[in-house]
């Protein structure tokens, strides 16, 4: 019966705060996902918007010639 209250004093609360329910890697997963969706976004409007840009840098460069 020692052995059982030892165990519960000493071990127990460090077993669970070792392997315990911790949410580190949870928000580094979130921060990772919010990167790479902004990293989508901005793809895309590039994409979307590369070529009007273009031709609007083109005009300009045209009429200050």
């Amino acid at each position: 019966m020692d052995l059982l209250i030892y165990w519960k004093a000493r071990w127990a609360p460090h077993l669970r705060s070792r392997f315990g329910i911790s949410e580190r890697g949870a928000s580094l997963v979130e921060y990772a996902l919010l990167v790479a969706l902004i990293a989508v976004v901005c793809i895309i409007a590039v994409s979307l918007l590369g070529g009007t840009a273009s031709t609007k840098f083109s005009q300009v460069a045209s009429s200050l010639s």
